[in-house]
C-alpha cells in the first residue's frame, strides 16, 4: 500500500508522462458508398428550413463526437404540427406518420448542423415521446415511424438505443415529439 500512495504521489509531484488521450472525433474518411441524401431522394423526401428556435434553447448541442438534438415535433412541409392523442384522436398509423415528419424534421437540423449527412457515423439514442389516450399501449408502433425512416435513410448506421414513451400531453398538443443523439465525424 506505501509503494502504491508513493507513486501516486511521485505522479501528482512530478506529472505522469502517460497523459489520458483528450477526446476527439475520430478522423476517418468519408465511405465513398455510404449516401444518406441520396435514400433522402429514392424516397423522395424533401429536407426543411427549420429557423430559429421560438424560446431559449438551440436546435442541437455538440460535445466531443456527440451532437445532441432538441425535441422535434411533427410540422408538416405546409407547416402544420401534427396534433391530437393517438388512441383516441389519431390511429396508430396517424402516429406513425407523425413520428416519421418529426424524423424528417430532425434529418434537416442535422443537414443545417453537419451540412453533409455522410458525417452521422450513427444513430445512437432516440427518444420518442407520444401524446397518448390513457389507455394506450402502443407507443413503440408509433415511434416505429421515426426509426424506420432512420434506418431507411442510413442503413444499418441508423439502428439505435429507443424509448418510446406515452405522454399526458405535448406542447400545442402536437402527437409526438422525439430527441436524438448521433455520433459525428469530420
Amino acid at each position: 500500500m506505501k509503494q502504491i500512495l508513493t507513486v501516486i504521489f511521485m505522479c501528482l509531484v512530478l506529472g505522469c508522462k502517460n497523459e489520458m488521450p483528450k477526446n476527439e472525433v475520430e478522423k476517418l474518411p468519408l465511405d465513398e458508398n455510404y449516401y444518406p441524401e441520396a435514400s433522402l431522394n429514392r424516397l423522395g423526401i424533401e429536407l426543411r428550413s427549420i429557423g430559429k428556435p421560438m424560446a431559449n434553447y438551440v436546435h442541437a448541442v455538440r460535445t466531443g463526437n456527440l451532437l445532441f438534438l432538441a425535441g422535434k415535433g411533427p410540422k408538416q412541409a405546409n407547416g402544420e404540427n401534427v396534433v391530437g392523442k393517438v388512441g383516441s384522436d389519431l390511429t396508430v398509423e396517424e402516429g406513425y406518420n407523425a413520428a416519421r415528419e418529426a424524423g424528417i424534421n430532425q434529418l434537416s437540423v442535422l443537414k443545417e448542423e453537419l451540412g453533409d449527412l455522410r458525417r452521422v457515423r450513427r444513430v445512437v439514442q432516440v427518444k420518442g415521446m407520444v401524446n397518448a389516450a390513457s389507455d394506450f399501449t402502443d407507443h413503440s408502433k408509433v415511434i416505429n415511424g421515426y426509426s424506420d425512416l432512420m434506418v431507411e435513410v442510413f442503413g444499418e448506421n441508423g439502428k439505435h438505443a429507443r424509448a418510446a414513451v406515452g405522454m399526458g400531453s405535448l406542447p400545442g398538443n402536437m402527437a409526438v415529439e422525439v430527441e436524438m443523439v448521433v455520433e459525428i465525424q469530420e
